[in-house]
């Protein structure tokens, strides 16, 4: 009774929440559509409500948005929108900040969470997974021996964490990649990677030799 029991939870748990996590996600999407006109909406146009409507309708507005900023007029009226923006109180610091990271993380050319390290966390017996965010530019300065600023993030949930300078000395680089990491942080270690599952493997074959 037992064993059935846990296959049934082992099947329902992962589809349960993946299906809640597309609800909440088509749901939050579709409150975009309060955006357009009472006239325009899809509920008042269409006989039946039909589900994801605003995901499409969000993919078509930041498809268009990067159709417009990429050619010469859209860039350049995007920059005197944004040189205003950035001069109105309190909003302009929001923005600045926020930006700063999104350029960060979604650019290509950005440095952020490109190497996974080992890092001593939270004692010096303890080693901890970390995302290399950078190398700190006023902060190194302050110190002799080299400084890497690092995010450690905590499980399940990854986007949040803790951010320190450590020595570069006290780190050690992995082999992995960050989608590698980030699903180990989030299964708290029990999906297994391709090279533990292979190391795994190794054991099994070499206890039975």
């Amino acid at each position: 009774m037992k064993k059935y029991l846990i296959t049934g939870l082992l099947v329902w748990v992962p589809l349960g929440i993946t299906l809640w996590v597309l609800n909440l996600t088509i749901t939050t999407m579709d409150q975009t559509l309060l955006l357009l006109p009472e006239q325009l909406r899809p509920d008042n146009l269409l006989p039946i409500h039909i589900p994801g409507l605003g995901i499409i309708l969000t993919l078509a507005v930041v498809l268009l948005t990067g159709l417009l900023i990429r050619n010469v007029f859209g860039q350049r009226l995007w920059d005197a929108s944004e040189k205003a923006m950035l001069h109105v109180p309190f909003v302009g610091s929001i923005y600045k900040g926020v930006k700063q990271v999104s350029d960060t993380l979604l650019s290509g050319s950005g440095n952020s969470f490109r190497k996974v390290l080992l890092v001593r966390y939270p004692h010096p017996q303890a080693w901890s997974l970390a995302f290399q965010t950078g190398v700190p530019g006023e902060v190194s300065s302050r110190f002799d021996e080299e400084y890497v600023a690092v995010f450690i993030p905590t499980t399940p949930s990854p986007v949040n964490g803790f951010y320190f300078y450590v020595r570069r000395a006290d780190t050690i680089e992995l082999d992995m990649t960050v989608d590698v990491a980030l699903r180990t942080i989030v299964s708290m270690g029990v999906v297994a990677t391709p090279e533990t599952a292979h190391a795994q493997a190794a054991g099994q074959i070499s206890k039975q030799d």
